[in-house]
């Protein structure tokens, strides 16, 4: 008996999109981890500023422990949660040795740099990291890199992340060289999460765009390889 289905199966659905924005928001703890983030921040300043450093140190590293006991509690993912509190720990730790409550924002600072520069480089050495990321996580894997367009469209978003971290080194970098705690700590949270999110939403529509290109290519490859040739290259 004839099914009356297109005898080539249904299209296959691509998981890049959905898959991969959900995973990438898992990846940092979601929207809820991306607050809590900012929590021993606001902690910190201005504990600091009304009992001192110390006082600041172990209420910094108190709300992170709460923090992360919240997200046990709430059988949320302990990943994001772990490497905030390590982060922290280790924010509190540079405090305590620089013996200035700025030296609490310094790893985050040159850690922003770091990313700026690899970020950036992933680009020459055409691996866009945002690509090789997106499609690990979504188990896409990396034919993605035969496709000019979508590669273009993964320089653009890799671009602007390598933006978003060299935008936070260069204003904190700043602050911090002028030793004002207080606007350290609002330019980590405005420049932390919200910055985080139009990035995340940059990502998801250039990865859209690439994925209907992909699309596009692999149909024009099987009605007329010849002019699907010129879409594709080695890389």
């Amino acid at each position: 008996m004839m099914s009356s289905q297109d005898p080539a199966g249904p299209a296959p659905q691509r998981r890049s999109d959905s898959y991969g924005r959900t995973s990438m928001l898992d990846q940092m703890g979601g929207v809820s981890g991306l607050i809590y983030s900012t929590v021993p921040i606001i902690v910190f300043v201005p504990v600091n500023s009304a009992w001192g450093l110390t006082a600041a140190i172990i209420a910094a590293l108190v709300a992170a422990l709460g923090v992360f006991v919240v997200r046990l509690i709430r059988r949320e993912p302990l990943n994001p949660a772990i490497s905030g509190l390590i982060g922290v720990a280790i924010c509190v730790f540079i405090a305590y040795r620089t013996g200035d409550a700025k030296g609490y924002f310094l790893f985050g600072i040159w850690t922003t740099l770091a990313y700026a520069i690899v970020f950036a480089a992933s680009i020459l050495v055409r691996w866009p990291l945002v690509g090789v990321i997106w499609n690990l996580i979504s188990g896409d894997g990396m034919a993605w890199r035969s496709h000019r367009k979508t590669l273009r469209a993964y320089d653009l978003a890799t671009a602007f992340w390598a933006l978003v971290f060299a935008a936070r080194y260069l204003t904190q970098s700043e602050l911090y060289d002028h030793g004002s705690t207080g606007w350290l700590a609002v330019s980590r949270i405005a420049m932390g999460w919200p910055l985080t999110a139009l990035a995340v939403l940059a990502t998801v529509l250039l990865v859209r765009w690439a994925s209907k290109e992909e699309d596009r290519i692999e149909t024009d490859a099987e009605s007329n390889p010849a002019v699907a040739e010129t879409d594709t290259g080695r890389h």
